[in-house]
């Protein structure tokens, strides 16, 4: 009866020891996939702050570009302004007939040609509407008028010249277009 006695104390011996080693298999198991799930949030993590820092430079770059063109728009604005007094200046007094305004004139459309170049190596660019179809992108309508020989929508007089800048509308040409009933 004692080797019964030793035998079932061996197997119980064996038995909770199996049982052991088996609950520590379990624990280690555990143990790597909460490490693995945690490697992967951090992998999630890392790739999205990557993206989020790319798509961050993107934007920092298209808003660099965009400054760059556009930055000096309130100026130019400004500028435009002092070009149309030269265009109405130059209205006022090219049909004169004496020789002392019209070397005025000559001198007002020379700075005038080269304060229109000048601005237009900064991107800015004079909008053609005289005998062009309107188009309410880069024209406003002040008046409708007939014109005969002339299509509808056609612009026969430019009030005020439209510019952009960059390809971006500055200002609208204030044009008269034809209307015929």
């Amino acid at each position: 009866m004692e080797n019964t006695e030793q035998e079932e104390i061996n197997v119980k011996g064996e038995s909770e020891a199996s049982t052991e080693a088996e609950a520590e298999v379990k624990a280690t198991e555990q143990e790597e996939a909460v490490t693995e799930k945690k490697e992967e949030d951090f992998k999630e993590k890392y790739f999205y702050l990557a993206a989020q820092m790319q798509n961050m430079e993107k934007r920092f770059e298209r808003e660099k570009d965009n400054l760059y063109k556009f930055g000096n728009e309130k100026v130019m604005k400004d500028l435009i302004d002092v070009l149309d007094n030269f265009e109405r200046t130059l209205g006022f007094i090219e049909k004169d007939e004496d020789e002392k305004v019209k070397n005025i004139v000559v001198g007002i459309e020379m700075i005038t040609k080269m304060f229109l170049d000048s601005l237009s190596k900064h991107g800015l660019k004079k909008i053609e509407a005289l005998d062009q179809e309107f188009d309410p992108n880069f024209h406003e309508a002040l008046s409708q008028r007939a014109e005969e020989g002339k299509e509808n929508n056609t612009i026969v007089e430019v009030f005020q010249n439209g510019y952009t800048l960059n390809d971006r509308v500055l200002r609208a040409a204030k044009v008269i277009i034809v209307k015929n009933d």
